[in-house]
């Protein structure tokens, strides 16, 4: 009795304490040499899960808890939603002595000002991308995606804010309106874009982009640049009335379970040498000052990934719009069910 205790004891000891992470990310986010780099240097094993939208991981989150990650990456005004609805978990930076890598002009953000509860992971854009073998007039604005020419052909972002945000620069309005007749004529000028919509997709588009399902449309700048280095005939431009700017956060859920191992995380991710990694592959611009020292020419002076002030006039970062919100919602179900 006394040897099956001591076993019972042992084997406790061997999976109970088990150090790990559940990580919960935007597919294809991550480089899975930086996972296991990680795992090599700490002994933390990741169990990692991917989605495709801050809508989708909202409401699994809701759905299953919390305390099923330990870490997520929304993006910007998300991290503002949940923040308020208490779903994350104050940071504490004396365990994240790398912090002080991350370029200040990124920090403050309206959705978090102090960084009490984000961590800027990657930062980016999303713009247009188009096939120049399929389409052959200059593509410089939002309003090309709505061309007669395009029927069928036009991918728009499974995002609500994003693809209203489109529409609302299309119209001279701020992509962050709160205004509600703004909004409604938003959505009109989206329905005249319905024909052209051949799917609301944000998941890997690069490959949708390559397999010719579509000739342009909306894009992240990351899953632009993946798709020219494949095929040199699909670029990336930023519209003339102002691209969409976006940063992706690392936050803790309440309830997670592994918050030391969480910290430890956010920190290695945080070294330039990493960063440097991530961002060369995935093709995202590091919010890590240090990193831009280490990065490849290639890389640095690629404008798909590290626009110039040129590039970015008229852009607008997404804010939280309130309560304003339903109102969005309600057009956006219109809309996907017309």
């Amino acid at each position: 009795m006394k040897f099956i205790f001591v076993l019972f004891a042992l084997v406790l000891s061997l999976f109970g304490n088990e150090k790990v992470l559940y990580v919960y990310n935007w597919s294809e986010y991550m480089p899975d040499s930086v996972l296991k780099n990680f795992t090599k240097e700490t002994g933390i094993k990741v169990k990692y899960s991917t989605y495709d939208s801050n809508e989708a991981m909202y409401a699994k989150v809701k759905t299953i808890g919390t305390s099923s990650y330990d870490i997520i990456v929304p993006s910007t005004y998300f991290v503002n939603k949940m923040s308020r609805e208490k779903l994350l978990v104050k940071l504490d930076k004396s365990k994240l002595p790398n912090y002080k890598n991350l370029d200040t002009k990124l920090l403050s953000k309206p959705f978090d000002p102090n960084n009490d509860y984000s961590i800027p992971y990657l930062w980016g854009s999303t713009g247009i991308s188009y096939n120049a073998d399929l389409v052959k007039e200059p593509i410089d604005s939002w309003k090309n995606l709505w061309n007669p020419e395009y029927k069928n052909s036009v991918l728009l972002n499974d995002d609500m804010r994003e693809v209203f945000g489109v529409a609302l620069k299309v119209l001279g309005y701020s992509s962050n309106s709160t205004n509600p007749k703004e909004i409604e004529e938003a959505y009109l000028k989206l329905k005249e874009l319905l024909p052209n919509v051949k799917m609301f997709y944000s998941e890997s588009q690069k490959q949708v982009y390559l397999n010719e399902e579509v000739k342009l449309g909306m894009n992240f700048n990351g899953e632009g640049f993946m798709a020219n280095e494949e095929n040199e005939a699909i670029k990336y431009i930023y519209p003339k009335e102002g691209t969409l700017l976006w940063i992706d956060s690392l936050v803790i859920p309440k309830g997670a379970k592994n918050i030391d191992n969480a910290h430890i995380f956010i920190n290695y991710l945080l070294k330039p040498e990493v960063s440097k990694i991530i961002s060369e592959e995935i093709g995202y611009p590091s919010p890590n000052a240090k990193t831009l020292e280490l990065l490849d020419e290639k890389t640095r002076n690629n404008r798909t990934i590290y626009p110039n002030e040129d590039d970015l006039l008229n852009s607008e970062f997404q804010i939280d719009v309130g309560e304003v919100l339903p109102t969005y919602e309600k057009y956006w179900e219109k809309l996907k069910t017309n």
